[in-house]
């Protein structure tokens, strides 16, 4: 049987994706045919403008809505408002830099609500639905970080590698149904929010734009080039496709040889 990348009929919800990696998931999910909820703690007229422009721009259907997922009770009500969840993406993320001593407890608290708990209460919400439908595919946004460690960053790393562990998890409780889970580990991917960084790298190093991102920004990642926000979105497409039907329970890695170090 021939198996296809179409995601048509099925409903994509995207945590944390009215920017960056998030929005650029939820754009190759409705290129692939695929409904999209996006998600953020926000609720303004831009954020549900992203929602408009892509539904004209492929012809899905497209909502925006707002759940914050510091807390556990609004992600649960996220995948409930949406009504359908065959597609979880769970993408929501934060970052505080600061020596484990130092490290503000406020901040430990937030990124492991936010980045790790906010994908357990999710997938806790989605998977009956998924079972309903029998098919589900979700998709956890690691890192890097989630396989290796890096200091200064105990609270994102425990974080991350607790996400590529709940997926492990998830998907040996679903192995026998027609249901996967896996995670994506990105390294350094060009997003705005990195681009706006180098500037000021460049200040602060006193280098040039090409030799910042390369020495600087990308020491760790061997192929000195950014993973884009399109390749992780492709990468999430794949992993929902037929073709990924028996891929469970894995990290796929788009790092350009980081974690091969």
């Amino acid at each position: 049987m021939a198996v296809t990348t179409s995601l048509a009929g099925k409903t994509a919800i995207v945590t944390g994706s009215n920017s960056g990696i998030g929005l650029g998931i939820a754009r190759e999910m409705a290129r692939a045919g695929a409904d999209v909820v996006l998600n953020s703690f926000t609720d303004n007229a831009e954020d549900h403008g992203l929602a408009s422009g892509i539904a004209e721009e492929f012809g899905v259907t497209a909502r925006y809505i707002k759940a914050d997922m510091s807390k556990g009770e609004e992600c649960r009500a996220l995948i409930e408002r949406a009504g359908a969840c065959d597609i979880l993406i769970n993408n929501a993320g934060i970052q505080h830099v600061a020596p484990v001593d130092e490290f503000p407890t406020e901040k430990w608290d937030a990124i492991i609500a936010i980045n790790l708990s906010s994908a357990f209460h999710t997938s806790a919400a989605a998977l009956p639905m998924m079972r309903k439908a029998g098919w589900g595919r979700i998709v956890n946004i690691a890192s890097a970080h989630g396989l290796t460690a890096s200091p200064y960053k105990s609270a994102y790393i425990a974080a991350k590698h607790g996400v590529v562990g709940l997926s492990k998890t998830v998907a040996l409780e679903t192995a026998e149904e027609a249901i996967t889970c896996n995670a994506i580990c990105p390294g350094y991917v060009l997003t705005p929010l990195v681009e706006a960084q180098i500037p000021d790298q460049m200040k602060a190093h006193g280098m040039e734009r090409d030799q910042v991102v390369r020495d600087v920004m990308l020491a760790r990642q061997p192929s000195k080039d950014f993973a884009t926000v399109e390749q992780l979105g492709g990468t999430a497409v794949f992993l929902c496709s037929d073709a990924a039907a028996q891929i469970t329970g894995t990290s796929i890695s788009v790092d350009g040889g980081w974690t091969a170090l």
